[in-house]
Parts: structure tokens; sequence; C-alpha cells
């Protein structure tokens, strides 16, 4: 979800290798979303029927100087025989959040119809994900980044059998994670950073070692995942 250099520049927003910011706990003490609950039967009945729940995390802790804009992202799971999240790496050629851990998606269109076909849109957009092979459950509640955008995201299943299409001016590469691992608060990291205004931020990070790769999820994906868990706990 790029940023003109102008809206970015409107306050200093700290550069940063998040790896190296002290962790001060990992959440081994809450329990996993059970297996039984993360497969596409399991989540077609939570979407219909939600529980009440709460999200943990609602907004970055302050906003470029812009006028808020609204977007879309996808949370594409995988229907494998255990399922998994389909991530992107943002493009280093992209003026914000290059080289991050990102879902598909972005600003949403005058010419997109609903938040839905803006997530569809920007899926087939990035990494070439046709949308035949989509099945929309429903959205999780908005999440505001640093940089002003509004974001729903959109979760969905994804049919095995897509071929992908990574667009370089936006995606450096795609990946797959086990769904599992991403809602096991065992995996959830949280980081703090001692300051004022923007120096004194918290936030979750997940990294998940991808053979010899290390995929260093965190910030506001992280944040979206975090909410989806809670979501799948209530």
């Amino acid at each position: 979800m790029p940023a003109s250099p102008e809206q970015i520049n409107a306050v200093s927003i700290p550069i940063f290798d998040p790896r190296t910011v002290p962790v001060i706990r990992v959440d081994s003490d809450l329990p996993a979303v059970a297996s039984e609950r993360l497969t596409a039967d399991a989540l077609r009945r939570r979407f219909a029927n939600p529980p009440a729940w709460t999200p943990e995390i609602r907004r970055d802790p302050r906003l470029v100087d812009r006028e808020p804009a609204q977007a879309a992202v996808l949370l594409p799971i995988v229907q494998r025989e255990r399922p998994t999240l389909l991530l992107t790496e943002r493009s280093t050629r992209m003026r914000s959040h290059s080289g991050q851990v990102a879902f598909p998606g972005g600003r949403v269109d005058p010419e997109d119809a609903d938040i839905v076909m803006a997530a569809k849109r920007e899926a087939l957009e990035e990494v070439g994900l046709l949308p035949e092979f989509i099945e929309v459950l429903g959205v999780l509640p908005v999440y505001t980044t640093i940089t002003a955008f509004v974001v729903t995201p959109v979760v969905a299943l994804v049919r095995p059998g897509f071929e992908l299409e990574l667009n370089p001016d936006e995606v450096a590469d795609a990946f797959e994670v086990p769904l599992d691992f991403l809602m096991n608060p065992a995996n959830h990291r949280r980081h703090a950073m001692v300051g004022e205004g923007l120096n004194a931020r918290q936030w979750f990070s997940m990294p998940y070692q991808d053979a010899d790769q290390e995929r260093f999820v965190w910030g506001a994906t992280a944040a979206m995942l975090r909410n989806f868990y809670r979501f799948l706990i209530a």
C-alpha cells in the first residue's frame, strides 16, 4: 500500500531493523488454535456464526499527516492438507514498507465495487491469483497503519492448483506459511522500542524459518494476524 514521499515525510518515521529490537515477551502461555478449527469447513462455520470478540490491536501508534485512505488486503488460506497462508515480500522498488512481509492488497480504487472486490483485484495485480480460486469467508475489523491506511482484512479460502505471476514492481517474492504456526501464540513475539513519539513503539513479530530463509512477519501484518488469532480462539 504505497504512499508518496510527501506523505511519508509528513512525519519522521524512523528507519530501523526490527530484528534487532529487544523481545520483551513470547506468548507461549496462551492456547494455540486447535487444528480442527483451521479446516475449511470450520472456518466457514466460524465466519457464518462469528463469536463475540474484541480485536487486540486496532492501529499503529501514530499516523502520517494526511487524510486516511481506505485499503484492503487478502488473507489467502490455501486449502492444503496442512493449511497455509499465502504471503508476499514487498519489492525494494516500493517507496514505503519495501522488503517487508505483507498480504496481497492495497488502496481501494473508485472503480472497486466494494472492499472484497478491491482485495481480489489487488491479489490479481500483485501475484496473479485468479478470482476463480478464491472463496471469500468474511472480513476482520479494520486496522490503521502508520502511513494512514485504514485496512480491511478480507479472509478467503484458496483452492490449490493456482499459478502465481508476480508483479516485480510490487512483489519480490511470494511464499506460504503454515496457518497453525501463525495461529500459535508460542510463535508470537512482542518487541518494544524505548523513546518518544514513533521511537516508543511496540509490535508483534512471527518469524518463520522457511528452509534456509527467515520470513520475518512483523508490524501491521503480524497485528492483523494476531487479531485473526483472537477471532478464531474466542
